[in-house]
This record gives C-alpha cells, sequence and structure tokens, in this order.
C-alpha cells in the first residue's frame, strides 16, 4: 500500500488530470491544482528491514528513530546512498542526572518499551498500562538524561557514525529554555 501511495503522490505531482489503477488504490481524472515549485522529497519512516528496503528504493530518504545503524545499513544497500538519513535521539536535560531520569520515567516511560511491542498496542490505555511496568533505571539505558554534555555529544556522534546524516533531538519535559542554552553552550560547538 505504502509503495502504491507514493507512485499515486508522484503521478499526481506531474500535473494535469491523473488516472491510477492498482491493487489497493484507484485514482480517476485527480489533480492538483497547485503544484509545488519542486515536488518535495518522500522520506519514509522504517523501524524494521522490509521498510528500509521499500525506502532504499522507492524514498528520497530515511527516517528512524534511536539511531540504530542497522536501518541505514538496509537502506543504503537497497539503493539509498548518498540520499538523506534523519534520526530522532530522546534527551532529557535538566540541572542533575536524579531530576532527568525522574523526569523522562514520568513524562515518556514508553522508551523502555520494546520496539515492537509500541506497534502492537492498539489503544491509549495499553500504552498506559505497558508504561506502568517500566522502571526508571530502563529509562536512563534508552534515553540521555542530565546535564552531562559529554552524554549527550557522545550520543549524536554515534547517530553520524551509524550513517545518519540528520540528527533531531526530542527533549522531555518543560524545560526547554534550559536545553536550549545547554545544547548552545556545552553540546553543539563539538559536533559541528
Amino acid at each position: 500500500m505504502l509503495e502504491e501511495a507514493i507512485e499515486v503522490i508522484r503521478l499526481l505531482w506531474q500535473g494535469g488530470l491523473r488516472n491510477y489503477t492498482g491493487r489497493y488504490y484507484i485514482v480517476e481524472n485527480a489533480r492538483l491544482y497547485t503544484l509545488p515549485d519542486e515536488p518535495p522529497p518522500i522520506l519514509i519512516a522504517a523501524g524494521g528491514q522490509q521498510v528500509a528496503e521499500l525506502a532504499g528504493h522507492i524514498g528520497d530518504g530515511l527516517i528512524t528513530v534511536g539511531g540504530e545503524p542497522e536501518p541505514v545499513k538496509i537502506f543504503t544497500a537497497a539503493g539509498g546512498a548518498g540520499k538523506p538519513c534523519y534520526t530522532e535521539l530522546t534527551v532529557c536535560w535538566s540541572r542533575t542526572d536524579v531530576e532527568a531520569r525522574k523526569r523522562a520515567h514520568e513524562q515518556w516511560p514508553i522508551a523502555g518499551l520494546p520496539p515492537a511491542l509500541l506497534s502492537d498496542l492498539r489503544l491509549p490505555a495499553y500504552f498506559e498500562q505497558a508504561a506502568d511496568l517500566v522502571r526508571e533505571e530502563e529509562i536512563a539505558k534508552t534515553i540521555v538524561c542530565g546535564p552531562d554534555p559529554e552524554r549527550h555529544i557522545t550520543a549524536i556522534k554515534r547517530c553520524l557514525a551509524a550513517g545518519y546524516t540528520h540528527v533531531w533531538l526530542h527533549q522531555v519535559g518543560p524545560e526547554q529554555d534550559g536545553f536550549f542554552r545547554f545544547y548552545e553552550r556545552e553540546v553543539l560547538p563539538h559536533i559541528r
């Protein structure tokens, strides 16, 4: 379905009236009346091998969370070499390690759940029940917590070494101003 959907999108970006008959979609006399000057890239989010391969074949880039190297390897081998690779890195800056771990555990406990489970949970109540089983120590293994710039720098460099061309940061918690000041002064100068 994803592959056909991308075919339809790219077909419509060609302009004029378009028709498409596929296994999942039938489009009759469809038209985009306002076309972009240049079609935007289609980045495909992949959490497993099959979608990472598809992204390499038909996507203009890859999106993942966690910065694991395997999706980039699969994407690149499947035709994605030279295309951008994005990943999300979840962090929780706070003035102390204890505060950061506590906040991350309270506000983002799903980070401690196995990735396969996340795709199987159907209702918010199921996420809440599963999150109740996650301990604070588990969160500290998956979220970079605290004010130590070296931990943040190391995590970003790990993503870059895995082949990601772009790393975006998800700061857990309300201390956004402190997070931005910390990254501006302590982290980004060591990445650039």
